[in-house]
């Protein structure tokens, strides 16, 4: 996994891929939810579940008599239920960081694969050819198990799709803490300011003040170099300059993907013109 992570040979490939998914799909109410930003998790590990189970049972089903026809169907149902799951984990891989890249290009290869034996094998079964069919479901099998390993490397050990932004809460505890006086908060400007270790954006406007993570959910992107947009539903937002995910600033929800996760929101007031915010709920 090392040598894949750091096989620079295999950003020939990833980096004009991705910037052609980037490109060619822009930020919107398809790519948000394809990353899955409507049920505040990425889709891809769920719709990948139809694929490989299917699959799995086709295997499965080859080996028990009178297996013949629901072996079949599954085999059909699995390929084409890859075909979203595909769309997603492209869309969500196109927005990773350049090792995170790597991986996901060899993990979309062997899917490929799986896909590519099981697509044969669906059409030898409707033919009659069974022993064949038999063995390209096999190879496909292997082939999805090979991608779901480095799909689990992506997910638990390159943290793609984990929420960046859930330590917070837990690293704060129930108190509140110093930020600076108010009046060298700049107004109507983001800026960057730690508090006990953690990085915190906040955002005035007058006597109004908004604080929320400065880390990106998605993968830790320092959302205050990015950019302010005003959005006619969800007011004030700030845009990730990494990756492009966009959060209201008044209560931490994605607007736009590639993250799911909302950021957290600090609560803010102002004592003896001193700024203090505090991470409980």
């Amino acid at each position: 996994m090392d040598r894949i992570e750091n096989a620079e040979v295999l950003d020939r490939v990833a980096g004009p891929v991705s910037g052609a998914v980037n490109r060619f799909v822009p930020a919107g109410a398809f790519r948000d939810l394809l990353h899955g930003v409507p049920i505040g998790h990425p889709a891809h590990p769920l719709l990948v579940q139809v694929p490989l189970g299917a699959w799995l049972s086709t295997v499965i089903l080859d080996h028990v008599p009178g297996g013949r026809l629901p072996s079949t169907v599954l085999a059909g149902v699995g390929t084409a239920a890859a075909l979203p799951a595909a769309a997603a984990g492209i869309l969500d891989w196109a927005k990773t960081h350049q090792q995170q890249q790597r991986v996901g290009l060899v993990h979309w290869a062997s899917n490929t694969m799986a896909v590519g034996f099981f697509a044969a094998s669906f059409v030898q079964r409707v033919r009659g050819r069974r022993v064949s069919a038999t063995l390209l479901a096999e190879l496909g099998l292997a082939s999805a198990t090979a991608g779901g390993f480095l799909g689990g490397h992506l997910a638990y050990r390159q943290a793609v799709g984990s929420n960046h932004d859930e330590r917070v809460p837990f690293v704060l505890p129930d108190e509140w803490y110093a930020v600076g006086p108010i009046d060298e908060v700049p107004d109507r400007r983001m800026t960057r300011r730690i508090v006990d270790a953690v990085p915190v954006l906040v955002y005035r406007v007058g006597d109004r003040v908004w604080a929320i993570a400065d880390e990106c959910s998605h993968l830790a992107g320092p959302l205050s170099d990015g950019d302010l947009v005003d959005e006619p539903d969800a007011g004030p937002c700030v845009t990730c300059p990494w990756h492009g995910s966009e959060f209201s600033l008044t209560d931490g929800a994605v607007v736009h993907g590639p993250a799911t996760s909302p950021q957290h929101v600090l609560r803010t007031r102002v004592r003896d013109g001193q700024l203090e915010v505090s991470a409980a709920g």
